[in-house]
């Protein structure tokens, strides 16, 4: 399925005959199905160039946002733990794509592309389906993979349409139970020790924090949080209407987690993060996270568990040793 079954283009003739994109007043769709499909390979084919070489220039111009700090600092570790490339490098297959494609005017543009993977294939997985959303910031820009949420097939939602195109929901709207641009603050909130508000109970927010306060009180060591949230440029959220009256958002927060070791006491500290270090270690490391995360809003009106986490995709970004 195609939600977007072919791009629309609003053309004006000037007086000299000469036709003009009036691309930044007009409602456009995002992209054409040939244009989704493009980006979606480009993106997978530069994805493997990079895991199978452990290179983040392979890929750094496909990816950005949450998706994009965390997939290059990932490659950057792994150039530094495994410099000859990964033995164990197996090609990511997204096939059976089917591209959730709305309509708006001026940049930046947006779709979302809901795929099966071939990262599901054991035996005893739940069949998944990855949701990359891809932005596009200008007519001369590549389309870059800016979130990627995995979901079990029943918990992908029904997409509401107009026209054959998706709906987005402006990062304002009150027609939700909270404004995708209220989510990030919200979240954080939460995780910092307030009320769980409109979030709904689950492993993403009540389980994550009772995750956090049990870390925190190991023997010798004091691990501290910090959360932010990161709303703008392509850390932006991407909002779109479902068919119940909700909306599926992607939104990103950064938290820093520092370690500081009690006397005759040293934190440890992975390969991985290791090279991603500045500093020295003596009795603190502060580890800099990304983390994006997908949500079903409810409708305006909906008295509680309004939100409910159903992805979240994480990421140490940064390290410093102190």
């Amino acid at each position: 399925m195609f939600v977007a079954t072919a791009a629309a283009s609003v053309l004006a003739l000037t007086a000299s005959g000469c036709v003009t994109v009036h691309g930044e007043r007009e409602l456009l769709p995002a992209a054409s199905k040939t244009e989704a499909a493009q980006a979606l390979k480009d993106f997978t084919d530069a994805y493997n160039a990079a895991d199978k070489k452990h290179d983040p220039a392979l890929d750094a111009d496909r990816v950005t946002g949450p998706l994009g700090a965390i997939n290059q600092a990932g490659l950057k570790s792994r150039s530094v733990t495994a410099p000859g490339g990964n033995p164990k490098h197996e090609p990511l297959e997204l096939t059976d794509a089917k591209f959730v494609v709305p309509k708006k005017a001026g940049w930046p543009r947006w779709f979302v592309a809901d795929t099966d993977s071939n990262r599901d294939t054991d035996q005893g997985s739940a069949d998944t389906r990855w949701l990359v959303a891809f932005v596009r910031n200008g007519p001369d820009q590549l389309w870059e993979a800016a979130y990627l949420t995995i979901l079990t097939v029943d918990e992908v939602p029904a997409f509401r349409t107009d026209g054959g195109f998706a709906v987005p929901v402006a990062s304002d709207s009150t027609a939700l139970a909270v404004a995708p641009k209220d989510l990030g603050k919200g979240f954080v909130s939460f995780l910092g020790g307030g009320e769980l508000g409109p979030f709904a109970a689950g492993p993403h927010t009540t389980g994550w924090r009772e995750q956090r306060q049990q870390g925190a009180k190991r023997v010798g060591m004091a691990t501290q949080y910090v959360d932010q949230p990161t709303d703008t440029g392509d850390f932006s959220p991407l909002a779109l209407a479902t068919e119940d009256g909700g909306a599926l958002v992607f939104f990103a927060t950064r938290y820093f987690e520092q370690q500081t070791a009690a006397k005759g006491y040293r934190p440890k500290v992975g390969d991985d993060v290791k090279a991603l270090m500045t500093g020295e270690v003596k009795n603190t490391v502060t580890k800099e996270w990304v983390s994006s995360q997908s949500v079903l809003v409810k409708p305006a009106g909906t008295d509680r568990d309004g939100v409910t986490v159903t992805g979240r995709l994480q990421g140490v970004t940064a390290a410093k040793g102190s």
